[in-house]
């Protein structure tokens, strides 16, 4: 898969989980739960114990099937490990040009975090493809990625950080290619209940969330 497939398949999707638990065996039914509700890409942080390992794992596991990437990586360090592993996308909290540069010199997608508009230029100075906008709902919400948009239109933002059922539409209204979605999803209270089936639920409205809401954009507006 190129790195234009990788990117393309986050959009066509256009949710990214982040997959955050205390323990592998957790985050594993949290990644089952998400693919059976129609979720197929992976946001694998790296506060997962042995998540390195895991990544590795899910690769050979799912596949073509799933989209595995490594998630909370803060340093070239890290995403080097990541790499090795096999991820197929890295994601980071915050503005690294470092992490942004190993990744993208071995052909892999990164989507660095960035919240002010001078992080924004930085990370699309370094050539950035995708931007993680996060804490977005800290900040405003829809609204800031709204405003971010305004001087920065050919720009690809992935607001994470509150987002959630409630507010999706919102953020694709303006002009969001993608959501991150934390603890909103992955619930780690649900999945120590065993309630695995309510996190395909809540992956399954989501989908039918995004959806919508890119078909009502794609509406003609009536005279």
């Amino acid at each position: 898969m190129t790195i234009s497939d990788v990117y393309q398949r986050i959009e066509n999707v256009g949710i990214v989980p982040v997959v955050r638990a205390p323990s592998s065996e957790l985050a594993i039914r949290a990644v089952e739960a998400l693919l059976e509700g129609g979720i197929s890409v992976l946001e694998i942080t790296m506060t997962v114990p042995d998540a390195v390992s895991l990544v590795s794992m899910l690769r050979k596991r799912y596949g073509n099937r799933a989209l595995v990437g490594a998630g909370t990586v803060v340093d070239a360090a890290q995403a080097r490990a990541c790499l090795e592993a096999g991820a197929e996308f890295v994601v980071s909290p915050g503005l690294n040009l470092e992490v942004l540069a190993a990744v993208r010199a071995r052909g892999v997608a990164i989507l660095p975090g960035a919240l002010t508009p001078t992080e924004v230029m930085a990370a699309a100075g370094a050539g950035a493809d995708l931007i993680k906008i996060f804490p977005c709902s800290a900040v405003g919400g829809a609204k800031y990625l709204r405003a971010l948009r305004g001087p920065f239109p050919a720009l690809r933002f992935l607001p994470t950080g509150g987002v959630n059922l409630a507010t999706a539409a919102e953020y694709i209204a303006a002009g969001a290619v993608a959501l991150g979605l934390g603890g909103e999803l992955v619930d780690i209270a649900l999945l120590e209940a065993g309630q695995d089936e309510e996190i395909s639920v809540r992956a399954r409205k989501l989908v039918t969330a995004v959806a919508a809401a890119r078909q009502s954009l794609a509406k003609p507006l009536r005279a």
